[in-house]
């Protein structure tokens, strides 16, 4: 069963990479930019078309949340008419398309479980684009995963993690943000679970929410990196309305994985037993 990664230089995509070696895929394939530049339909055509894939994993988004709000055009067109692109030419080539979303497509201002069917209502630039690229691909491909996450970090890329050790050797104390809460996702389970759903062959087609179990504040997931790093650094609780930021983010965003656990059979990992996980792989360097 082939299957195309866009987006594959990403966090989420370099985590395929290494879960789908693990796994000995060898169907699988993470072509670069230059070749699979998702504003660029033609070049897509000509990937498929030279691939063939049953399936197509989008990790390609644009995801700079504060830049967004001042860089609406590219990110619009990034984030809806890519994903649009790339609904078309997966339709031309019969591919089902796995595609990456987020919890800010939701307000997050109740502190509620939030389904796959309740309202979205994004508050910035980054979510409602997201917003609208699910929207796109729903009315061109019937024949579609999208996977709504949230908080994504790994040993790959710049994430809340990294930056918070790198931050913690060059610093006495932080200061990090107590009144918004949401759950972690260690991208590499995430990577697990993209691979098993296009393993199960299931045509479930639609909206799924996935994170590690559990909830946090982005100020004990700091506490947590730190106490299992041991890393020694004076942590202070911020609130939001003394930290502002140019995109407001949702102050309660945590998402019910009911649909894809029933779904697909899967078990969840507690999100702390994965951040300790990842924190190993980092020390160590693999």
């Amino acid at each position: 069963m082939k299957i195309v990664v866009l987006g594959a230089s990403g966090q989420l995509g370099s985590c395929l990479k290494k879960i789908s070696a693990e796994r000995n895929l060898t169907d699988i394939s993470f072509p670069s930019e230059e070749h699979a530049n998702i504003l660029d339909k033609d070049l897509l055509d000509k990937l498929f078309t030279a691939e063939e894939p049953q399936y197509v994993i989008n990790c390609a988004a644009y995801t700079a949340v504060d830049k967004a709000e001042d860089d609406v055009d590219t990110c619009r067109k990034v984030n809806r008419d890519g994903a649009a692109y790339i609904a078309e030419v997966c339709k031309k080539h019969q591919a089902t398309l796995i595609h990456i979303s987020t919890d800010f497509v939701f307000k997050g201002d109740v502190p509620k479980v939030l389904s796959e069917t309740d309202a979205a209502e994004p508050e910035n630039i980054y979510g409602l684009t997201k917003l609208e690229g699910e929207a796109a691909i729903a009315e061109i491909l019937p024949e579609h995963f999208t996977i709504r996450t949230s908080w994504l970090y790994s040993e790959f890329g710049n994430n809340f993690v990294k930056t918070m050790l790198r931050l913690g050797r060059e610093r006495d104390q932080l200061g990090v943000i107590v009144d918004q809460a949401g759950s972690p996702t260690y991208a590499i389970d995430l990577a697990n679970v993209i691979l098993d759903i296009v393993k199960s062959e299931n045509k479930a087609y639609g909206i799924y929410h996935y994170s590690n179990e559990g909830v946090t504040s982005w100020y004990d997931f700091a506490k947590a990196v730190f106490d299992i790093s041991s890393t020694q650094v004076a942590l202070n609780p911020v609130k939001t309305s003394e930290y502002v930021t140019k995109a407001v983010r949702p102050a309660y965003s945590v998402m019910d994985k009911t649909k894809i656990k029933s779904t697909f059979s899967i078990q969840i990992p507690y999100w702390r037993d994965s951040l300790r996980i990842c924190l190993e792989r980092i020390a160590a360097g693999v």
